[in-house]
């Protein structure tokens, strides 16, 4: 059950896009927003007044909010403060929050109530620039993937980089760190709407869901999140002199991994239009990017050992990675330079060193192993990388509980009656 209605993205003009969203670190797909429901309008016969106005109340904050933000929220600003000292991301996700425990008593236990509201979102990645729906788990789905949309927003403005007093752009330990549990966080969210929401819909209708929810876009995304926080832990090895280059390239392989999934995942859905293409094309470059940083540490170790093959398995994989760099820098401009086009932050921690490195210790290795062994002892193709179980995992969110709020109503429902009797004021 659950009635779907797309409309065509020439009909309306709920869909506003920046033309350059500034300097990028994350991904962030384009906000999905809310349009208004009057939940008295489809509940007022079943619920009690105070609770219809508490979801609309609820409902509303998120509307207003995220209507006002989201042209802006996904060009880059440094610092994003309301009038009462919190973020706008901070708030917005509060709001989130606040409002799914609620939410989540329609569908309770099976309750038709799912059915009785049409929610409606304004699409980013889908050609349809709205989708409405009658159906309660189409709600929850958007709300997590919202909240994980601004997870991903808070991790950009915390990775770029500031000039310090040596004017080398950085980003500080503390803020790598917290990125990280913010990508866990973001991976949890998305992982759950993969694993406990998207099962709720009848197959039909899961299908016909728009781009922006796909299992597939759904997965990549939360493997692109798994995916940088490897990569900052991979920046943070490269800083620490007890990390061992064995530790830097199981970390490089499973940032491959992760890439390499989130390709496959994408690769096949129909995101043909701005945010939906800038999407494939950012996870195309950063699957490149890894792989340039796997074979590179990859050659690194395979140029310790004593033999011939080794030496020659070293030159292959160094040259690969060479040639992966040079890749991944065509494919970082060819997404910048899609709409809406955005551009790098100054050059920082992984791939900062791995520029520096990469062009220079190929070339140096190369050089010295053609010197030492004919050409025949240096391999034409790369070795194969090593394969390491993927060790960053989400972090395991739950749907929260149904908000005390309904105890009454679900109570009542158990019983057999439907309606309630609205409050005597």
């Amino acid at each position: 059950m659950g009635c779907l209605v797309s409309t065509p993205k020439d009909s309306g003009g709920n869909r506003r896009r920046p033309t350059n969203i500034g300097e990028v670190s994350v991904y962030v797909p384009g906000l999905r927003t809310p349009k208004p429901v009057d939940f008295s309008q489809s509940l007022g016969g079943h619920l009690s007044k105070t609770l219809v106005e508490r979801l609309n109340a609820l409902r509303t904050r998120i509307v207003v909010m995220a209507g006002q933000e989201a042209p802006t929220i996904t060009r880059t600003r440094r610092k994003t403060a309301t009038q009462h000292g919190g973020s706008v991301l901070a708030d917005l996700h509060q709001a989130l929050e606040d409002y799914l425990p609620v939410l989540l008593g329609l569908v309770s236990d099976g309750s038709q109530l799912q059915f009785k509201v049409q929610f409606i979102w304004v699409n980013q990645e889908d050609d349809a620039e709205e989708t409405a729906m009658f159906n309660a788990w189409y709600e929850v789905l958007s709300v997590l993937h919202l909240m994980a949309v601004l997870s991903l927003s808070q991790a950009n403005l915390l990775l770029l980089p500031r000039t310090s007093d040596s004017h080398q752009p950085k980003v500080s330990e503390e803020r790598r760190r917290s990125s990280i549990d913010i990508f866990l966080k973001a991976a949890g969210y998305l992982d759950c709407a993969v694993k406990h929401v998207l099962p709720q819909f009848p197959s039909e209708l899961r299908r016909n869901l728009p781009v922006d929810l796909a299992e597939g876009v759904l997965r990549a995304l939360c493997l692109q999140a798994l995916g940088q926080g490897v990569e900052i832990q991979l920046g943070m090895a490269i800083d620490s002199i007890k990390a061992t280059l064995a530790v830097k390239r199981r970390l490089a392989c499973e940032m491959v991994k992760y890439w390499q999934q989130a390709q496959d995942n994408i690769m096949n859905l129909p995101l043909s239009n701005g945010w939906g293409e800038k999407h494939r094309l950012f996870v195309k470059w950063k699957y490149v990017e890894a792989k340039a940083a796997a074979y590179y540490y990859h050659g690194l170790i395979l140029d310790e050992g004593n033999t011939e093959k080794s030496h020659g398995m070293a030159v292959a994989a160094l040259q690969a990675a060479d040639k992966y760099f040079d890749e991944s820098k065509k494919a970082c401009e060819v997404f910048n330079a899609a709409q809406p086009l955005s551009r790098n932050p100054p050059l920082w921690g992984t791939m900062k060193y791995l520029s520096e490195k990469i062009p220079k210790d190929t070339s140096s290795k190369v050089r010295i192993n053609r010197d030492l062994y004919s050409h025949e002892k240096i391999m034409g193709t790369a070795p194969t990388l090593p394969d390491f179980p993927l060790a960053l995992k989400p972090d395991e969110y739950q749907l929260p509980a149904v908000d005390p709020s309904w105890n009454e109503i679900l109570e009542l429902s158990h019983n057999g009656m439907n309606e309630v009797k609205p409050d005597k004021r």
